[in-house]
């Protein structure tokens, strides 16, 4: 019985666990397509993507192009004649000739609830936003940005202690689940997908480095879920005489002093350090200074850097 060819895309280590299920479960995996190699870390030197990794550890065929507009390079991906192309974190965008091309089309892992959540960043505006679950989404790609109709979704809470890092875990490993579930349904034609409700639709715009600096204006709340969401990056900071502080972990807490002006240092204690907010106040538990390993406050709050920086405890910033 001749196996179904699949060609697989995707790039980070979000799309690492649907490669290796389809590679257990037996498919042939023809070709695998990842974002060109880029440069990393302080050295700039050329790094390969997690797929890339992983698809070279199997002996798969890597394609690596800029764009898949190009027609010689979607005419390289017709002549794998794929019965499906599956999605999965990609980065690039798939023109109409690519959709179109395989005899399933494309399928997608998409991590969250859709129309929840479409765009670059899911998993951290989830989390933003205050959302008690989120999940993954096994779609029919179209040309619109993960408007596709739905096969199937499955959910998981999200916890109080979850982080966008713990989240892209969790839902990696279940988008790989419910795909090995899903797509022997689709290629039998026994699922019907089902089209969304564009009208509930949200977008999940990319994360940027500008909204690392914490805005103490902002509720103590939305404050502590932003430091979950932006865990591990960009990660959440604040500045204090040109010393950058990146803040890894910190709860909402009500404020002992209501007409201290937001920003005002509050306490350092072996509890943590509290920071007044636009509503309530923010409990710093655990954070890095440059050069520095992540600290529990706690360990550190009566000598070093901490300590010192304290002394400006009645400003604001």
């Amino acid at each position: 019985m001749k196996k179904t060819r699949l060609i697989f895309a995707g790039t980070p280590d979000f799309a690492v666990p649907s490669l290796r299920a389809l590679v257990a479960a037996g498919y042939d995996i023809c070709a695998v397509y990842t974002q060109p190699d880029r440069p990393a870390k302080r050295g700039q030197k050329l790094q390969f993507s997690a797929v890339k990794q992983v698809a070279l550890d199997h002996a798969l065929n890597v394609y690596q192009p800029k764009s898949l507009r190009c027609p010689d390079v979607q005419a390289t991906l017709r002549d794998w004649q794929a019965d499906a192309l599956i999605v999965v974190a990609y980065g690039l965008l798939l023109p109409e000739a690519v959709l179109a091309t395989p005899v399933h089309g494309c399928i997608n892992v998409h991590g969250s609830l859709l129309p929840r959540w479409r765009g670059a960043a899911p998993i951290q505006r989830a989390l933003e936003a205050g959302d008690t679950e989120t999940g993954v989404t096994i779609m029919q790609m179209d040309k619109g940005m993960d408007t596709g109709a739905v096969y199937a979704m499955h959910s998981l809470p999200i916890m109080a202690q979850d982080t966008s890092g713990s989240l892209f875990s969790k839902l990696a490993d279940l988008g790989a689940s419910a795909l090995i579930d899903t797509l022997p349904l689709i290629l039998a034609k026994q699922l019907i997908a089902i089209p969304q409700e564009h009208a509930l639709s949200t977008h999940a715009a990319k994360l940027t480095k500008a909204e690392a600096e914490l805005t103490w204006t902002l509720e103590a709340s939305l404050l502590a879920r932003q430091i979950r969401s932006f865990n591990p990056w960009p990660g959440s900071t604040l500045t204090l005489n040109q010393h950058t502080i990146k803040i890894w972990q910190a709860l909402a807490v009500a404020n002992p002093n209501p007409s201290a002006l937001p920003g005002t240092w509050l306490r350092l204690d072996q509890d943590g350090l509290l920071i007044a907010c636009g509503t309530d106040a923010l409990l710093i538990t655990h954070m890095q200074f440059a050069n520095h390993p992540t600290q529990a406050v706690s360990t550190i709050y009566r000598s070093g850097p901490l300590a010192e920086l304290f002394k400006w405890q009645s400003c604001c910033f």
